[in-house]
């Protein structure tokens, strides 16, 4: 199966060079002379990188084989980190290095999607906000109000965000797993 240049939109998710690409941003040309012609601005769903592309009009591409599955994080074992399929209960390792700045949020029993490109694991999408507990941060101060400044926390994950002067060591807090930033205190 292909897409034609007709078919390009934001989202489309295409292969080129036996590699998978999201379309971020496409524009149809229509030059006073020559042919039609389509500029793409893709990104890999392998490497992140992205890639300016001129395609002639009426021009194909594959379509690629993408698969999503909802997986659960189980644990981490060396540089593998370990899923499960939410249906078939199997289980799956993916290197570190594919997981990217995901890790800093990974908590075992998150429900997330694994995009799956010829039956390889190559991304995971998290949750946008995530409930995290935070292991370590230096102690408020009393006075201390919401429009205060801030300060480093470290979460039970690992990662460090910066969280309200108020926040303390053993709060819950929500954060935005794409930004990782603060968004509020929780229960």
């Amino acid at each position: 199966m292909q897409y034609s240049t007709a078919d390009f939109r934001k989202g489309l998710k295409i292969e080129l060079s036996k590699e998978p690409f999201i379309i971020v941003d496409f524009q149809h040309v229509k030059p006073g002379k020559g042919g039609a012609f389509v500029r793409t601005k893709m990104k890999s769903l392998i490497s992140g990188n992205v890639l300016d592309k001129t395609f002639r009009s009426g021009e194909k591409v594959d379509v690629p084989d993408l698969e999503d599955k909802r997986m659960t994080y189980l644990y981490k074992e060396d540089l593998n980190y370990h899923f499960m399929d939410s249906s078939t209960y199997e289980q799956i390792g993916i290197n570190a290095k594919q997981l990217g700045e995901a890790i800093g949020f990974l908590k075992e029993n998150t429900e997330v999607e694994v995009l799956f490109y010829n039956k390889k694991p190559i991304n995971v999408e998290l949750p946008m906000f995530l409930n995290l507990k935070i292991e370590k941060t230096d102690p408020g101060i009393k006075g201390n109000t919401v429009s205060g400044g801030s300060k480093p926390a470290t979460l039970e994950t690992g990662a460090t965000v910066q969280v309200p002067l108020f926040i303390n060591e053993g709060d819950y807090i929500k954060v935005n797993t794409e930004t990782g930033e603060y968004i509020e205190r929780v229960g």
